[in-house]
């Protein structure tokens, strides 16, 4: 009689195992077996990080094993599962892998089907049809639009964490509870002595190095040290926090009347400032997505303030960025003047700190929230929906959605939903972050999540002219890495557009992006080319690079809010009016404990090209994922040596450091 070797791989996160009963049945071109009882409680099978083997025997052969059927009974209590996966061999020597990565937490009957990716065309039996028909129609009932905010990308219905299917699921909820991480952050930084000072002022900016974490020669130290300097200011908006708005000026705008007199000492080519923007020396960085967001007015005891600032920029002779001109405001007008470097120095240094002040809020609401969390769960919830387990593109993208959609469901119940910790220190909670990211959806396209794209778009693109610009220079890198591998594996399972057109799933995937993530309000120009925008969707989840502390812990450089409205005018700043705009004692340390607990990995995180999970089977795609790694390593020794000996390294975008999901 044929026998069938079956190895099952049991998960080795905790509580993984389980001492319930465990069938399993073959189902192949030519018959079905029984179902055979492959456990029973208290065997010490399926134990976390098991591998347990069973031979099958049938009454005849059951032709191509097509799918395996997995149930588990309960047998006192309900007792969660999580299947790796089962191979199988065959009477004739041959081995069939079925992956899975699934928890199994119910008395359900699961169906796998063997590891080899497969487009809708592939699939010729009914049998086959039919699974991968009813897998989407489940997960479909799953994983269920809804709208959080008017306006925004929608999200999963989902109230909490616990509501999550349990596949998507934290391993352990208490490492991501945003409460329980703060407190513990502002507890290790020997700061929580102050959390609860609220409407007490610092003294000094001395006084705020009682709540600052001396760590020798690291970043946060030398930003401490030099944030006061204008070379400083501008290497930021190129490799600091937030290095995505700066942009090459091409025309000085109307709503920022700067003359030549103005700025003539701070040009260094002997040229008038209409000669230095057209060869390209002049950049501005625009905030006018703060223009009308509403301050927070949770606490009535503190009024807190925003400013729409605008900042001109200079390349000067060594190649440096600094500002020569910052106005506070979006309209022009006598109280609403134009600070320079020529002005006071407690005039010029607030300007800076105001327009620092409004960059950290566009890096932690647009940049942060919406354009890397709330768009890649935009992908994650479309591809669990519209891509069966067997799509080569489910295979693809999967390892790359880990715990997104269960770190923003977390965070709409702990950290940014009404009175959530993000209303406790920033000046754009209690409503102002939704009204942020409201207007930013309106300039939400997907060439500007497209890395070369945007960069180009900005008039950034060019090392001869911007040779210090780290994170252009290795998000190129990591950008054709990814396109590169996504195209290897692409090009494995589509030979042209044709069939790019011919997969009702692919484009059932992107019409749920166009219509639930963009709201159907930009073209859908990608739908004929998923080579050229695949990179986008990898790009856009591994975008979470982890940097705030380095930036923002010295909070004078990244006020998370103002407590004085801006200057109207020039020659009547303090240092004691500065101290007072500056964030109080209890602010300043709930800001710490977020920005420590934001630039935190997971306990388990696993990092760009790591890939534990065996969702593909196939050789060539095996060899597409190494060689995507020998590229990963070549990059981080690239950015590796180019760091050696620097004051300001900058390593942000060095594979290695980047999380293979959203997950911070």
């Amino acid at each position: 009689m044929p026998s069938y070797t079956v190895t099952v791989a049991t998960g080795s996160q905790w509580f993984a195992g389980t001492d319930d009963y465990v069938y399993l049945s073959l189902e192949g071109t030519a018959g079905c077996s029984e179902r055979h009882l492959l456990d029973k409680p208290f065997y010490n099978d399926f134990e976390r990080g098991a591998v347990d083997s069973y031979d099958v025997t049938v009454e005849e052969d059951l032709g191509e094993i097509q799918l395996i059927k997995i149930e588990k009974r309960k047998y006192w209590y309900q007792d969660d599962w999580y299947l790796k996966y089962i191979t199988v061999k065959t009477p004739m020597g041959d081995y069939l892998e079925f992956p899975c990565y699934r928890w199994i937490t119910d008395e359900k009957e699961i169906v796998l089907r063997d590891g080899r990716a497969k487009l809708p065309r592939d699939d010729k039996t009914q049998i086959l049809k039919q699974h991968r028909r009813k897998e989407l129609e489940t997960r479909q009932k799953m994983y269920r639009w809804k709208e959080w905010h008017p306006g925004f990308p929608l999200s999963i219905d989902a109230h909490s964490h616990s509501d999550l299917p349990r596949d998507i699921q934290f391993d352990n909820e208490k490492g991501v509870d945003f409460i329980l991480n703060y407190s513990k952050a502002m507890e290790n930084l020997y700061v929580n002595r102050f959390m609860h000072m609220f409407q007490s002022s610092w003294s000094d900016f001395a006084d705020f190095e009682r709540i600052f974490v001396r760590i020798s020669n690291t970043i946060s130290e030398y930003v401490m040290q030099h944030w006061k300097e204008d070379f400083m200011f501008g290497y930021q908006f190129l490799n600091g926090c937030n290095p995505v708005l700066i942009r090459r000026c091409t025309e000085i705008p109307k709503k920022l009347p700067v003359t030549m007199d103005m700025v003539e000492c701070s040009l260094e080519r002997n040229l008038t400032l209409e000669e230095e923007v057209k060869q390209g020396n002049i950049f501005i960085v625009d905030y006018e997505l703060l223009d009308g967001v509403d301050a927070n007015k949770t606490d009535p005891c503190t009024i807190q303030y925003l400013a729409a600032p605008i900042c001109l920029l200079y390349k000067n002779l060594e190649n440096k960025i600094v500002p020569i001109a910052i106005q506070l405001g979006q309209k022009p007008g006598p109280d609403n003047p134009i600070f320079l470097p020529s002005d006071a120095s407690y005039d010029w240094l607030l300007a800076k700190i105001w327009v620092r002040s409004s960059d950290f809020h566009i890096h932690q609401t647009v940049t942060h929230l919406l354009r890397t969390h709330l768009v890649s769960e935009v992908f994650s919830i479309a591809m669990f929906r519209q891509l069966p387990a067997v799509h080569p593109l489910f295979k693809l993208l999967v390892p790359h959605m880990r715990f997104t959609i269960a770190i923003n469901t977390k965070a709409r119940e702990q950290l940014i939903c009404e009175c959530g910790l993000f209303d406790k220190a920033n000046a754009t909670g209690g409503g102002g972050h939704v009204q942020m990211v409201q207007k930013a959806m309106k300039d939400l396209t997907y060439s500007s999540l497209c890395f070369p794209e945007e960069i180009k778009a900005k008039g950034m693109d060019s090392k001869e002219d911007i040779p210090y610009y780290y994170y252009r220079d290795d998000g190129i890198k990591v950008w054709e890495a990814i396109k590169s591998f996504a195209e290897d594996v692409i090009h494995i399972y589509y030979e042209s557009d044709e069939v790019v057109c011919e997969d009702v799933e692919l484009q059932a995937f992107v019409k749920d992006i166009y219509v639930y993530g963009m709201r159907g309000v930009k073209t859908p120009d990608f739908l004929r080319s998923v080579p050229k925008y695949q990179p986008l969707w990898l790009f856009t989840v591994l975008s979470c690079f982890v940097v705030q502390y380095d930036w923002c812990s010295w909070i004078p450089n990244a006020p998370p809010t103002m407590r004085c409205p801006p200057p109207t005018e020039k020659g009547t700043v303090t240092i004691e009016q500065i101290v007072e705009s500056l964030p109080d004692r209890g602010r300043s340390c709930w800001h710490l404990g977020a920005v420590w607990a934001l630039s935190q990995f997971q306990d388990n995180e696993l990092f760009l090209g790591m890939y534990p999970d065996e969702h593909f089977v196939e050789k060539p795609v095996k060899e597409a994922m190494a060689k995507f790694r020998k590229n990963l390593d070549e990059i981080v020794n690239t950015i590796t040596e180019r760091n050696k000996n620097k004051k300001l390294p900058y390593y942000y975008l060095s594979p290695d450091r980047i999380p293979n999901s959203v997950a911070v």
